[in-house]
């Protein structure tokens, strides 16, 4: 894309000198000029007399408009009218125009009427920009004019945009299929539009000072996408987020935090009850091989380690120190690590900004930059990282292993997730406390889980994102290699930065997460549960080679079911080719429904279940299968499940295998065998026709993202 940046340099620079926080519409069009964003012909007239010259010199019919540095809402002032047909009405338009403006504000500087080529036909839409507190620069597109303000139908992305994404965007609304065209109208031009958005996102990345804009309405036809109006305001004040640290210098500090080579425990005590005596005992009994040092201003022995009374007393290096100590005492303790030169801090205590105590949070921020200490937390739980049987917190011990990395902003969210890890004998690789994230958050996480070859799956819970946009960039290179899972607490709709434009208007907080999450990859759980299943099964499952998803089940009423739960979560179900309906009739009674779902009824035994499943591994025209199982004395349940593991590890030995998840109707004895078919690789769930399809769902939206579907 060519642009002139030194022209809109130009024009911003003026607008500075003036003392704006907005351009005018000439202004507007010469910056959209300079970046390649279509805007319909136009002149600034003077008089009544230049008005008609120039509308009859365009061709009329055309738009007049008030041009005041003064008054942002045209319409509002009475300073727009559309359809001037011809000289007379263009010089009675200017004359009303310029009475309305004065009315409206009567100091308001005027520098004239702008006169533009009236557009016509095509669909209205909205092509804008936001700046947003966490992630930045966005773009925003959805259904222009009146529309924008009645559906509030948006969807954002990250400046800059890529071709691609702006692409999505037009799939992104609920009216994408106005687009394409509807009652026998012509479909939009998806480049033109795609290449405005591009364009956009590139001005506003270009100069960070434009904090709003707003192209509305944009009239998009099948030949080309037109920008009727230009809005832009700007702020000299605004400075983007510093960049994060680079990588290699995260992964550098992390690793000594996570796989340490000796722990300081900055509080341990020998009495129970004590949260530093629980960090030594979970320590010591997790069977973590590192140095483990006691720090304890009286105490000569702590559990059979000796005790330091501080941490500069302590013989060689020490790689990272646990807090138990009151919050009014860690920053003194924290100086002293600096000097100690350790590069690692785990901040157990509460007391800090949560408990409205910014100052101390403030106080131990600035000492971890001054001796470039690493902090996680406070208020934290610790952490767990089991490949170094470690255990550094005042939690529950943690010892059943796997490649699963979970953290959480929340102490009482992380114990659900230690529980349920548990419960499920799900392994997990690390679970981690962030609390505060005074430092350390969630992107430093994902810098290292990336490299960490125990690691195969990362999720998260967070309320907030301290820095949206070093998440999202970080989520975004992550997950062409590993799932990121994410738990969003707190849909409100704070947001963005400038609530008068239309786009910011609109910028519900909530929303600007559910479309920086799908740019990035980011498998979005809904709910706790759903963030710990996905945790639990995507990894299971190995990845799906196309888009054709197949039901197979012993009962019609959870095909209906799990054909709804296919839709739901954006799966495509298979159209069956003759071919094949014909191949699975072999095996079904004649009364059986054949056809997508497979309903093999409730009476067959085993071998109906053998035969289908067996066919639906084999044939390269499925990609993915489903099973619903209903429980019945002919095929009892742990005779189901144990059957579907041999032939699933049947079909993979001959190079047959597909994501495979289960729901399975029946009494109490259908809980063992959805245990068996998960713990053999199998995703299953008792009671539920949701929760297998959401989690296959969940495979298959990493998948998509990570660019592994052809």
């Amino acid at each position: 894309m060519a642009t002139d940046k030194a022209s809109v340099r130009k024009i911003l620079d003026a607008v500075k000198a003036d003392g704006r926080n907005s351009l005018t519409a000439p202004e507007g069009k010469l910056v959209c000029d300079a970046y390649g964003i279509a805007v319909p012909g136009e002149g600034l007239a003077k008089s009544a007399a230049d008005a008609a010259k120039l509308a009859s010199g365009m061709g009329y019919p055309v738009v007049m408009k008030i041009v005041s540095p003064d008054i942002l809402h045209k319409t509002e002032a009475g300073g727009v009218i559309v359809g001037v047909k011809d000289d007379a009405a263009a010089k009675a338009a200017y004359d009303t125009i310029l009475a309305n403006a004065k009315k409206y504000k009567a100091d308001a500087k005027i520098e004239g009427i702008q006169v533009q080529q009236m557009l016509a036909g095509g669909t209205e839409v909205i092509v804008g920009s936001i700046t947003d507190d966490s992630f930045g620069k966005l773009v925003a597109f959805g259904l222009g004019g009146v529309l924008v303000e009645v559906l509030k139908d948006i969807t954002f992305r990250m400046a800059p945009a890529t071709k691609e994404d702006a692409l999505s965007m037009l799939d992104g609304i609920q009216a994408k299929e106005m687009l394409h065209g509807v009652r026998g109208g012509d479909p939009v031009n998806r480049d033109a539009l795609a290449t405005i958005i591009v364009n956009v996102s590139q001005l506003v990345s270009d100069f960070p000072e434009i904090v709003e804009l707003d192209l509305n309405p944009v009239f998009a036809t099948k030949k080309d996408a037109i920008a009727a109006d230009v809005r832009i305001v700007v702020d000299f004040d605004y400075k983007p987020k510093p960049a994060p640290r680079p990588d290699s210098e995260i992964v550098k500090a992390m690793n000594r935090i996570m796989m340490p080579k000796s722990v300081a425990v900055i509080g341990a005590s020998a009495e129970d009850g004590k949260i530093g005596n629980s960090v030594m005992k979970n320590l010591i009994n997790g069977g973590y091989k590192g140095n483990i040092y006691p720090v304890h201003p009286k105490a000569a022995d702590i559990l059979g380690h000796k005790a330091y009374k501080s941490v500069k007393d302590i013989p060689g290096d020490v790689d990272v120190a646990v807090f138990a100590i009151p919050a009014k005492f860690v920053a003194g303790a924290l100086t002293e690590c600096g000097e100690k030169k350790i590069p690692g801090a785990v901040l157990i205590p509460s007391g800090f900004a949560e408990a409205n105590e910014p100052e101390l949070q403030e106080e131990i921020v600035k000492i971890g930059k001054k001796y470039d200490i690493r902090l996680m937390g406070p208020n934290i739980y610790g952490f767990y990282y089991t490949p170094a049987n470690l255990c550094a917190t005042f939690c529950t011990a943690f010892d059943v292993k796997g490649s699963a990395a979970l953290s959480s902003q929340s102490g009482g969210i992380g114990m659900a997730i230690i529980g349920f890890s548990r419960s499920a004998k799900m392994g997990v690789s690390a679970i981690v406390g962030l609390g505060n994230k005074s430092d350390i958050d969630e992107d430093d996480l994902l810098a290292f889980f990336e490299q960490d070859p125990n690691t195969n799956v990362i999720a998260m819970h967070c309320e907030d994102l301290k820095d949206g946009r070093a998440f999202a960039n970080a989520a975004k290179r992550v997950s062409k290699k590993k799932p990121v899972i994410v738990l969003k607490g707190g849909r409100t709709s704070a947001g963005a930065k400038a609530a008068a434009s239309h786009t910011g208007a609109l910028a519900g907080n909530d929303k600007i997460y559910e479309d920086v999450f799908k740019q990035a990859g980011v498998i979005r759980a809904r709910s706790l549960r759903q963030l710990l299943e996905f945790a639990r099964g995507v990894p299971l499952l190995p990845t799906p080679k196309g888009e054709n998803v197949l039901i197979i089940t012993g009962a019609g009423g959870s095909g209906v079911l799990l054909s709804d739960a296919v839709v739901d979560n954006g799966l495509s179900l298979m159209t069956m080719p003759a071919d094949l309906d014909a191949a699975f009739r072999k095996f079904i009674p004649p009364f059986g429904a054949s056809g997508n779902p497979v309903d093999i009824t409730g009476g067959e035994p085993p071998i109906t279940y053998v035969n289908t499943v067996k066919l639906g591994l084999t044939d390269d025209r499925i990609h993915s299968l489903i099973l619903g199982y209903w429980h019945t004395i002919v095929t009892p349940p742990m005779v189901f499940a144990k059957n579907m593991v041999q032939i699933k590890n049947e079909m993979k030995a001959q190079g047959f295998e597909k994501p495979m998840v289960a729901s399975l109707a029946g009494d109490v004895e259908v809980e063992e065998a959805s245990e068996y078919l998960y713990q053999n690789g199998i995703p299953a769930y008792a009671y539920s026709t949701e929760l297998p399809v959401e989690v296959l769902g969940a495979k298959y939206k990493w998948a998509r993202g990570a660019g592994l579907i052809k």
